[in-house]
């Protein structure tokens, strides 16, 4: 007994389905990637969070490959128990992408009081303790035109062995310094000479906006492939009345 005309139209619409579905795991993949990569250079001063979900979507990225074959499979052989595997794996991959899309937006929210704990504990071991510590503040500094979490006179707060209210990191003068070490930029007369303003601000809308970016990428992803489920289950519904 063959299929309704109606089951085959989704019959191959869930092929179709399934080849976007590759595309959305791929896409999937890309953006925690992305994400990863984005985070990468500061992962010394980020929180584990930050890395967990880009991860969790690459994970999910890559379950879409294997649970794309028992869809094509399911729906060219027009079994059964293929398709009703695919409809429950479908079913998961939701409730993941769902879960990653929360948390994304989670994160966007705590991004703030994340950053700004683990950026003041850094600060403790800019300099000689820690040369990953020192290169990525210097680089935040320059790349963010900033100074400090909040300001820059929290860097006499948090390490005061090197700095003091005068005495700050180089990176923290807009002009190339002219020595070796640290040197003053505060000045009276020329306080265009020091990056002023915190980190916390410009940096955290660097990294929220990646947190966004999973997010939005989780349930939007999610909410396309609801429709996939209901493709899967219909298929599944009209196979078992077949006899198949």
């Amino acid at each position: 007994m063959s299929l309704s005309t109606s089951a085959n139209l989704v019959k191959y619409l869930l092929f179709l389905f399934n080849f976007l579905f590759v595309i959305t795991g791929i896409t999937i993949m890309a953006i925690g990637l992305t994400v990863q990569g984005a985070y990468h250079n500061f992962s010394d001063i980020l929180d584990p969070q930050f890395f967990s979900v880009p991860t969790f979507l690459v994970v999910i990225g890559s379950l879409i490959f294997v649970i794309a074959f028992f869809g094509c499979c399911g729906a060219y052989k027009e079994n059964y128990c293929m398709t009703l595997t695919f409809s429950v794996l479908l079913v998961l991959i939701f409730i993941l992408e769902l879960a990653a899309g929360i948390s994304g937006y989670v994160l966007r929210n705590d991004t703030y009081n994340l950053l700004s704990n683990t950026m003041r504990s850094s600060m403790k071991k800019y300099g000689n303790e820690s040369e990953e510590i020192t290169i990525i503040w210097n680089e935040i500094h320059t790349t963010y035109n900033c100074c400090g979490v909040e300001s820059s006179k929290e860097w006499a707060e948090a390490n005061p062995a090197l700095f003091n209210i005068s005495y700050l990191p180089m990176s923290c003068c807009v002009e190339p310094p002219v020595s070796i070490g640290y040197r003053r930029c505060v000045d009276e007369n020329h306080p265009e000479l020091l990056r002023s303003s915190g980190c916390i601000e410009s940096f955290g809308n660097y990294i929220k906006s990646h947190a966004i970016s999973i997010g939005a990428a989780g349930i939007a992803i999610a909410v396309i492939q609801f429709f996939g489920i209901l493709f899967a289950c219909y298929l599944a519904k009209q196979i078992k009345h077949s006899g198949f």
